[in-house]
């Protein structure tokens, strides 16, 4: 996971260094700097330690038959969680959209100006009902040598952040090599963009949404980011039950 902390950094330094920068870091309020913080302790440091302390740990305990039993080659286990968790991601965050589990997701389109510190934004247990909490523990467990599964963990933690940022890709080469696969940036703003647009769910890859029927170009960018969430900050954080769109 160590690519994860490198690609934080010169992004962080990237999205707030000159006028442009310090624009947009006066221009956060108090409230969206509580609320991406601590989201980044929840999912980058609570999280990972939930995985290897309390879940590995209840795998150990009902089916200890099974650690490490799973034997596979490295581009496998790369493929096994940067292609097939990936394409069980999407689903789950397509559920998350839907009218029973949107309260537990909304907090996340709060966002009005993409940046890094606000790819973690979110009441703060909604990752436990993240896919990659459960799976990748899971698999980590049940792989051999894991290392290779790790590689692609942190790479797909790595696009991640990007994929907040504001660092869409311009130019003939970077969109030719780059945008008939991978969801960009400028993919992603279309998911946050204009309220809640049911579109661009995937992580890694935009074919999922190619496949069905839910992917938007991302050739321009939208004119509005988030939605605005009736919410006390305490609810935002701990209690996202009662919510109201003021467009």
């Amino acid at each position: 996971m160590l690519l994860v902390f490198p690609v934080f950094a010169v992004l962080i330094i990237a999205t707030f260094w000159g006028d442009r920068g310090l624009t947009q870091l006066r221009q956060k309020s108090f409230e969206a700097w509580v609320l991406d913080l601590l989201g980044l302790v929840v999912q980058g440091v609570l999280i990972p330690i939930l995985q290897v302390l309390v879940v590995a740990r209840l795998y150990e305990w009902f089916v200890p038959e099974l650690r490490g039993i799973w034997h596979l080659p490295g581009y496998l286990a790369f493929g096994l969680n940067f292609v097939a968790v990936d394409y069980l991601y999407y689903w789950n965050h397509r559920l998350l959209h839907t009218v029973g589990l949107w309260p537990m997701h909304q907090v996340h389109h709060s966002v009005t100006a993409m940046d890094v510190l606000g790819t973690s934004r979110n009441t703060l247990w909604s990752s436990l009902l993240i896919v990659y909490l459960w799976v990748n523990g899971l698999l980590v467990y049940l792989l051999d040598d894991p290392q290779w599964y790790l590689v692609g963990m942190s790479l797909t933690s790595g696009l991640d952040l990007w994929r907040h940022s504001r660092f869409v890709v311009t130019g003939r080469w970077g969109l030719w090599c780059l945008s008939p696969w991978l969801n960009l940036p400028q993919d992603h703003h279309w998911h946050h963009g204009g309220g809640i647009d049911n579109c661009n769910f995937g992580a890694n890859f935009k074919l999922w949404d190619q496949l069905h029927g839910t992917y938007r170009d991302g050739a321009d960018l939208p004119q509005l980011l988030g939605v605005a969430v009736d919410l006390s900050l305490v609810q935002q954080l701990l209690m996202p039950f009662r919510f109201n769109f003021k467009d």
